[in-house]
């Protein structure tokens, strides 16, 4: 037997005609891009809806009521 014929010999498993192997394959990998698009189109959206500078954390924040900035230090007092 050549190299050749021994490397074109299928020695692979099941040889049977009408195997599903290639379309589930194919069908795995349709639905997975599916997926990414919608995830990335998702993902997206919610981008835009930030907004494009968030408050600075170490600044203090101003609120006309000033009865609302005891509230929640009593909030997280609590948990």
């Amino acid at each position: 037997m050549q190299a050749w014929q021994f490397l074109a010999e299928n020695n692979f498993g099941d040889t049977r005609s009408g195997g599903l192997a290639g379309p589930m394959g194919l069908l795995i990998v349709v639905l997975l891009a599916i997926a990414t698009v919608l995830l990335i189109r998702n993902m997206s959206a919610r981008i835009r809806r930030l907004p494009a500078e968030f408050p600075d954390p170490d600044k203090p924040s101003t609120s006309s009521d000033g009865d609302r900035s005891d509230e929640g230090s009593d909030l997280e007092s609590r948990h």
